[in-house]
């Protein structure tokens, strides 16, 4: 029986026909991805194909375009140089944006963070960079400013951006302790008791910690960059592809990131009872969050609802031991 796609056409699966799928392969076969057969038909081939790009992409890997996976097509639909970028709002994001940021970070000028988000901290490297080549500093890339910076780039680009560089120093020289350190615990709603009790735990120790629980992971990436909190952990109960998840993309990763991911798999390894990895994703949720942080796929929902304690237990320890020595071992 074929599923009928909720509001905006999405989400789409196997078994699925009609219009929103013939365009949900044309974006997959634009960018590469063969879907083969029915071009009105999510059919095997189409799933495999979406499945191929969720995993080149960073993404949970379900065979489903939900709003993530959708989005993540359309991002990956630009090339730097075929559109002019600007910081306008909504902000403008897209493959071509995180090209951008990551030569302007191989030859110094910090967008803070490898993203595809054109947000004000990339207009001001943009405008940085304009002013050093002699370009009219208006923070606008149009074919003068990418032509620079590919010329630049192809010369004197560095192996790392400026961005890695920047969230190494600022974790080398961040106090060794826990107490009032500013830790953002977030939950879908599904696994509150959990966030609780780490959260509960961090504050016995010291730290100020911001917890809430929605299903609106925007909301909660807003919310902890405003607080500015100094990392994010958040947890969600999940089906299938367990593990914890660190920020990383193509030219840049998130050591902080990384480094709590790894504790927390390490942490958890003898109470979870399916290998629960640490993973480099470009989930939303680890790419919006300016701050190095780790998202948490726990399950199955039989282990982790009678290791509920442990796992808290856990989490909260990976936190503590990452505030005292954040680097990698």
């Amino acid at each position: 029986m074929s599923h009928s796609p909720g509001a905006g056409g999405l989400p789409l699966r196997r078994g699925d026909t009609g219009e929103a799928v013939r365009d949900l392969q044309e974006r997959l076969a634009l960018i590469g991805y063969v879907t083969g057969g029915d071009h009105q038909e999510f059919g095997a081939a189409t799933e495999a194909s979406l499945r191929q790009f969720q995993s080149d992409r960073g993404l949970v890997v379900d065979g489903i375009c939900g709003p993530q996976s959708w989005n993540a097509l359309v991002e990956a639909d630009h090339r730097l140089g075929d559109r002019l970028l600007y910081y306008r709002a909504p902000m403008m994001r897209g493959d071509d944006v995180a090209e951008l940021q990551r030569r302007l970070g191989q030859l110094g000028f910090d967008a803070y963070w490898v993203d595809g988000i054109l947000g004000p901290r990339t207009q001001t490297a943009v405008r940085q960079f304009q002013q050093n080549v002699g370009l009219p500093d208006d923070g606008v890339v149009g074919r003068s400013t990418v032509e620079a910076l590919e010329r630049l780039t192809r010369r004197t680009a560095a192996e790392v951006t400026i961005s890695e560089v920047r969230e190494h120093e600022r974790l080398r020289h961040q106090p060794s302790r826990v107490e009032g350190r500013r830790v953002v615990i977030g939950d879908t709603g599904e696994l509150p008791v959990i966030a609780q009790a780490v959260a509960r735990r961090l504050r016995h120790v010291g730290a100020e910690v911001l917890s809430f629980s929605t299903p609106d992971l925007g909301h909660q990436a807003r919310t902890s960059n405003q607080w500015d909190g100094d990392i994010y952990l958040g947890v969600t109960l999940a089906v299938d592809n367990f593990g914890f998840s660190y920020f990383g993309t193509r030219g840049f990763e998130s050591v902080g990131g990384r480094a709590l991911a790894q504790r927390c798999s390490e942490m958890l390894a003898p109470v979870l009872a399916v290998p629960t990895p640490a993973t480099a994703m470009r989930l939303p949720i680890l790419r919006e969050t300016r701050m190095p942080a780790v998202w948490c796929r726990l399950g199955p929902g039989s282990t982790v609802v009678p290791q509920t304690p442990r796992i808290a237990q856990g989490l909260a320890q990976a936190v503590i031991d990452w505030c005292l020595d954040p680097r990698l071992h």
